[in-house]
């Protein structure tokens, strides 16, 4: 990692005919080459933080901002969307609402497209994509044709090949059966290996964010109520249940031994350090 990539400084929103602030003073910094989770109940503001990152807040959404976003470099109030697409690449939770195009290879083009690409750039993109996805044996099918997590894949697919360096995933896989829900996770545990690339994914799955997170960032009614490690995260029980977050059933478990007066040697958060945790107290 070096050095913060996006910076949120004092920033709150509120909705047009909003009452409340969706989000209140909101100070965080995401370093190059880091993953993300955000975690809270519904309506703590996970969304409305996606949309801060990708500037559909406040170009494309009418309300109130305050404070300041700088995504590398670039403070999101005095850049276009346009440019910002070209360093931000977002998916939402329905992958079939972005998907529009006649084939696989379409839709990963259409963007790059737009922008006027050069054709032998689009061609090299759309390629890295559809590999990177693992979607190459199906760049003629139509988009309809394709599973949940096929569809999920091909939208985050479509997002990297316009971003250059932040992917931005609110909850991509809280409609998929479990088969593609694994399949999307999959990917983003790879997309871990792309040194440049830096992820923030909204999620309501303590496994998930365990799987893949290097921070979590908990919201609490529009607030940031914690941002540390999924292990700080996950064995803090007043936190978790005061912003009523779910913890991996890993961190559960460890959670519970501690109750019962048998703690494991070191605080598990995924199934690999579970399985080294409990050898160690065995032994």
């Amino acid at each position: 990692m070096s050095g913060s990539i996006i910076t949120l400084e004092n920033v709150s929103w509120a909705y047009s005919r909003a009452r409340d602030w969706a989000l209140k003073n909101i100070s965080m910094s995401i370093e190059e080459g880091e993953c993300i989770a955000v975690m809270g109940e519904n309506g703590a503001g996970k969304t409305t933080l996606c949309r801060l990152l990708n500037g559909l807040i406040p170009h494309s959404l009418e309300g109130k901002l305050a404070g300041t976003v700088t995504l590398d470099g670039m403070v999101t109030t005095a850049c276009t969307v346009a440019r910002l697409a070209e360093k931000v690449g977002m998916t939402f939770d329905d992958p079939q609402s972005q998907l529009f195009t006649a084939r696989t290879t379409d839709e990963i083009a259409f963007a790059l497209e737009n922008l006027r690409r050069p054709a032998g750039e689009i061609r090299e993109k759309v390629q890295w994509a559809l590999d990177i996805a693992g979607l190459s044996a199906y760049a003629d099918y139509a988009p309809s044709a394709l599973s949940g997590g096929q569809q999920q894949r091909l939208a985050i697919a479509a997002a990297l090949a316009m971003a250059e360096k932040i992917l931005v995933l609110d909850e991509p896989a809280s409609q998929l059966d479990p088969a593609g829900a694994r399949e999307v996770l999959a990917l983003i545990r790879g997309l871990r290996d792309r040194a440049r690339l830096t992820v923030v994914m909204a999620t309501n799955s303590g496994e998930e964010a365990a799987e893949f997170a290097d921070r979590i960032c908990v919201l609490k009614n529009g607030s940031l109520a914690a941002l540390d490690t999924p292990r700080r995260i996950f064995s803090d029980q007043h936190l978790l249940d005061d912003c009523a977050i779910a913890a991996s059933p890993v961190a559960e478990c460890a959670c519970r031994m501690a109750d019962l007066g048998k703690p494991l040697p070191r605080f598990p958060v995924n199934l690999s350090e579970a399985e080294e945790s409990v050898a160690a107290w065995y032994e």
